[in-house]
């Protein structure tokens, strides 16, 4: 295996007494895509915050194509590409302008930027627009004026910081094809953040990230095998009893979920012909389907990426209120 692009040791970092990151290590190699897959605040775009030199981390190091994102900071920033998850563009300045603006920022020469900014445009099917203000353009142009503008001094590593959100599914894929054709075009490293499962997928390997810590890191199709199998999903009359009843009659480990009860079987189409047949209690519903790598996170976790959103949205909105300083009686 070659030396890898990317190398984290036990990196950390703490706010106060909250733990964002906690311990991370892992690498990525050249030419790969890697992503992180989790929920908003599972430390994500933290550890993406300190890999780009943005955040200082509190403990542990990382090397980003061979140097240091602490002590060699200039030549880790010319190593990569970013688009972040917050829209940056200047919607006033047309896209020529928007790239002029950052390849300048970025010490490319007048002959380079000449050079560069046609090719970065072309890449992305923007040149038939590249007088055209900004603030007329689709979300979709927008995200992929953003990769262009990343692409410009032809770094070794782009990052791609939630690269789709709020985009449309059609435009979703779009955006794909074309990030996967830049790999196979540029050959460059691209790391991204997520938490659409089925964008994951598109990665060589996943990380599953929850509470700042990697709960697993494999193939896509290595972490679904974790699963075990199809999964079973049924209602019934007496959740809790029949919990009970399939994992002795079944032989199965049973997950309670909401108002559903989650099992994997091997064969399912085999399966369930069976199950119907001499399960005692009354079925409601009943189906199948191959594992994702969301059942993944809640075999690892307990509950979903979207469950876990909704909790970090409760926890914010607490350390929110427990901020508010009341007048003085």
């Amino acid at each position: 295996m070659s030396t890898p692009i990317i190398l984290v040791d036990n990196l950390t970092k703490r706010f106060g007494d909250f733990t964002a990151v906690d311990h991370v290590s892992f690498e990525v190699q050249p030419g790969e895509i890697f992503a992180f897959l989790g929920p908003n605040g599972a430390g994500k775009t933290t550890t993406i915050s300190m890999l780009v030199t943005l955040m200082r981390p509190t403990e542990g190091r990382a090397l980003l194509a061979g140097h240091d994102v602490v002590r060699e900071q200039g030549a880790v920033r010319r190593s990569i590409g970013i688009v972040f998850q917050e829209p940056s563009l200047d919607d006033r300045l047309t896209a020529l302008e928007n790239l002029e603006f950052h390849a300048v920022l970025y010490g490319l020469s007048a002959a380079e930027r000449r050079r560069r900014i046609p090719q970065v445009l072309e890449m992305v099917q923007l040149a038939d627009r590249a007088n055209d203000l900004v603030e007329r353009f689709s979300g979709g142009m927008k995200r992929r004026l953003e990769i262009a503008r990343g692409l410009l001094h032809t770094p070794r590593v782009l990052f791609l910081d939630e690269p789709t959100i709020g985009l449309d599914p059609q435009t979703r894929r779009h955006m794909w094809d074309y990030i996967l054709g830049l790999r196979e075009r540029e050959g460059i490293t691209i790391f991204m953040t997520t938490h659409y499962m089925e964008e994951a997928e598109f990665a060589d390997r996943v990380a599953i990230m929850d509470h700042g810590r990697i709960a697993a890191l494999d193939t896509p199709e290595a972490l679904k095998r974790q699963v075990g199998g199809d999964v079973i999903t049924v209602r019934t009359t007496d959740m809790e009893k029949d919990a009970a009843c399939i994992e002795e009659q079944f032989g199965v480990k049973v997950q309670r979920y909401k108002d559903e009860l989650r099992f994997e079987v091997e064969n399912g189409e085999v399966f369930i012909p069976r199950f119907v047949r001499e399960f005692p209690g009354t079925i409601l519903t009943i189906s199948l389907r191959r594992p994702t790598l969301d059942d993944v996170f809640l075999k690892l976790t307990g509950r979903t990426i979207r469950d876990a959103e909704l909790d970090e949205k409760d926890l914010q909105r607490y350390r929110l209120r427990s901020r508010v300083v009341r007048p003085r009686r």
